[in-house]
């Protein structure tokens, strides 16, 4: 096939590919999947080849040849992946594409990343016997050859050892007295903080039955679903199936990726994967450098490794040969992507299970809706769960502050007890406000409609939208009074309060703030582990994934804040957080309980939560869902334009809305424009759609926006699609 069909790389929405392209002789061993430069025009672009033809419109003679293929590829079955996503969430090819590319193509941010090679030597006879017979050498050579007695070593190493340079290693070669070659050298992710035991642990029968059941399905065994929910509350022992179910992977020949939603949250797990694994495992995430990326990337795809795990984007690994993915936590909202594509990891798990005829097992304690529904269930054991103890704040004395007299008992008997506790509030900073109580002024954002939030350990006042920061104030800089009153209480606050009381018993905090640097989950969560008693304060990132059988106390400050969200799953989500911590008590012989503060106790989330019953928390949540037509009855897709010229945005917000209600299919409902609030001093606008026809809506959505990609008088104007936004 003489016409290459080429996909560049680029942001723009108006350019529509792929193009052709003249296959030159020189590049016969060009695949779908490869990157090469070509020319565009005046310019000279990378592109990505998804295909090949016989033919183009036009003749041959007038097509451009590519100009050089780099080294870098995606295998062919991820490029029909990463084009499924762009159309799938309307964005680009270009940008579905570059999810599948090794790190570091196509990003435009200077050189590509590179495999990175040493030097090494190893000595031969004739060296051998230029050191035993008269011949001629310089000291440094002869030190060289020495040390090589020993066995091969890299140029540095004997830089390190002896003094001898690369010069003195070609003089060696030259001479037939070494032999050198260049080795590509791993930039190896650094280990977890926290270890874990490599040996397996016995099997509980529950657990026993989910693995031969995910196992039937990996052997093809007819009536054995290819996707399945294995439901267990936490503790009841889900990484080990899905230990279990990669090592039947593994035997069979077949890779798997095991998704987890934020690396830095989940130590555990990973160590544990680490520790079982070894060689075969290999790991994702944003927080690598690049060069550990590229190199973790590349032994995956070239087979050296066959399992890997991470959080979303660790769907679009390249591993050979995929027979398994798991995703864990699979109730997480992080699991969707926020940045354009807006892709649900977890609806491109089931697409790419379909592609390669993978097994799919989606794990949680606190299933979704949608997955409850849809999915067939594996069950872990019932275990005897902590009792949950629901504190009215309500009825509490507000002199009191943010923590109630009831779970600062719990907290001193912790204390005395010598045991840990773990305290939850979902909001972090000291206080979310700032006011004066002379004249009433507000401290607010001047990028964005919001609350500054104040920082006292910094003596900052923070945006949390656009990172705007100022110095906290000692006088109102309206009156000059000093009565400035800091409302509310964030993690901060908490952990001053904690400290004051508790001492000196140590006190973690672990949230965005302080979890910030490179490897500091890991380091704060093995600080807490290894203290003999402490507390560990922090957003939902405390719920998420941790085992310390020593906490015998959890408590969640404030549960019902995520119940006041205009959120359809508002619900869901403080059912899934309560549930969650309240797992992460009472895991070791001396049992735990679970405190619950809240304004809304009757709430079915809570009461359901407090019962760890999910089924009829999910059947009620169903209920509600199918009479409100929500889904898993319906789906969602949100049009999001913002502008820094407020007009702009709602001409292009009205006109689309206009447009699409002539557009598409029946039976959907098309809500706004609904202004939002400002953000980064840019003007917001959104539309809601709520379809029963998915591809369709999704179609028109595409349609019309990709009519508006070219529109001049639109230039100023950023328009986002969201499809089953979360």
């Amino acid at each position: 096939m003489a016409i290459l069909k080429v996909e560049p790389l680029t942001t723009a929405r108006a350019l529509r590919g792929p193009f052709d392209y003249r296959r030159p002789a020189a590049m016969e061993d060009l695949e779908v999947g490869s990157v090469v430069r070509v020319p565009f025009g005046p310019r000279r672009l990378l592109g990505v080849v998804v295909d090949f033809a016989d033919a183009s419109e036009l003749p041959l003679e007038r097509l451009a040849e590519p100009i050089e293929a780099l080294e870098a590829g995606a295998p062919p079955e991820l490029v029909g992946l990463g084009l499924w996503v762009a159309r799938e969430y309307c964005s680009t090819p270009s940008r579905g594409l570059q999810l599948v590319l090794p790190p570091g193509t196509g990003t435009g941010s200077g050189r590509p990343t590179r495999a990175k090679v040493e030097l090494r030597a190893e000595i031969l006879p004739a060296g051998e016997a230029a050191l035993s017979g008269g011949e001629r050498l310089g000291v440094k050579q002869r030190a060289a050859l020495e040390a090589l007695r020993a066995g091969e070593l890299s140029a540095r190493e004997l830089a390190s050892a002896v003094g001898a340079d690369r010069q003195t290693l070609r003089r060696l070669e030259q001479r037939g007295l070494v032999a050198t070659r260049d080795s590509r050298l791993r930039r190896a992710p650094g280990g977890a903080a926290l270890t874990a035991p490599a040996e397996r642990p016995r099997l509980l029968p529950e657990q026993q039955a989910a693995v031969e059941a995910i196992v039937a399905a990996l052997d093809g065994d007819a009536g054995a679903p290819r996707r399945q929910l294995l439901h267990g509350v936490t503790g009841s022992g889900k990484t080990e199936v899905y230990l279990a179910a990669v090592e039947a992977a593994l035997e069979r020949g077949h890779g798997a990726i095991v998704l987890v939603p934020e690396i830095g949250l989940a130590p555990q797990a990973v160590a544990r994967f680490r520790a079982r694994l070894g060689d075969r495992f290999a790991v994702l995430h944003s927080a690598l450098s690049a060069g550990e990326r590229y190199d973790e990337w590349q032994r995956l795809r070239s087979g050296e490794a066959s399992v890997c795990v991470g959080p979303r984007s660790a769907v679009f690994a390249p591993v050979r040969d995929l027979g398994l993915i798991v995703i864990d936590e699979e109730h997480d909202p992080s699991y969707k992507q926020e940045g354009d594509p807006t892709y649900d990891a977890r609806a491109v798990a089931r697409r790419r299970a379909e592609v390669s005829d993978a097994v799919l097992v989606a794990g949680t304690a606190t299933p979704r809706p949608e997955s409850w529904l849809e999915l067939p269930r594996l069950e872990l054991p019932k275990l005897r769960m902590p009792p949950v103890h629901l504190v009215d704040m309500r009825e509490a004395d507000p002199r009191s502050g943010p923590i109630h007299p009831e779970t600062w008992a719990a907290l001193e008997a912790v204390r005395v007890a010598g045991t840990k506790a773990i305290v939850m509030i979902n909001r972090r900073g000291f206080a979310p406000w700032l006011n004066c109580r002379s004249c009433g002024h507000h401290w607010s954002c001047p990028n964005c409609d919001v609350s500054l939030i104040v920082h006292r350990h910094s003596g900052r006042l923070v945006c949390h939208h656009c990172a705007h920061v100022e110095v906290a104030p000692r006088a109102c800089t309206e009156c000059g009074s000093t009565t400035l009153s800091r409302a509310g209480a964030g993690t901060e606050r908490i952990e001053a309060l904690l400290a004051e009381r508790l001492g000196p018993m140590p006190i973690f905090r672990l949230d965005s703030d302080t979890a910030a640097g490179r490897g500091a989950h890991a380091r704060i969560l093995a600080r807490f582990g290894e203290a003999p008693s402490a507390v560990l304060v922090g957003t939902q990132m405390v719920a998420k994934g941790h085992d310390f059988p020593e906490v015998t106390l959890s408590a969640i400050l404030d549960a019902d804040a995520t119940l006041r969200f205009p959120d359809f799953r508002a619900e869901e989500r403080t059912f899934a957080m309560v549930a969650q911590l309240a797992g992460r008590s009472g895991r070791g012989e001396a049992g735990g309980e679970v405190i619950v503060q809240t304004l809304a106790p009757n709430a079915a989330s809570i009461e359901h939560a407090s019962r760890h019953d999910s089924a009829g928390f999910l059947a009620g949540e169903l209920e509600r869902r199918q009479r409100l037509h929500y889904p898993p009855y319906s789906h969602l897709v949100r049009i999001n334009f913002s502008a820094e010229v407020e007009a702009r945005v709602e001409t292009a917000a009205t006109g689309l809305a206009t447009e699409l209600r002539r557009t598409l299919p029946e039976g959907s409902e098309l809500l706004g424009p609904a202004p939002m609030f400002r953000v980064r001093n840019r003007h917001r606008r959104r539309v809601l759609i709520k379809a029963d026809d998915r591809e369709a809506t999704v179609g028109a959505v595409r349609e019309a926006v990709e009519s508006r990609a070219a529109d001049r008088s639109l230039r100023e104007v950023s328009i986002g699609v969201d499809v089953d936004p979360q």
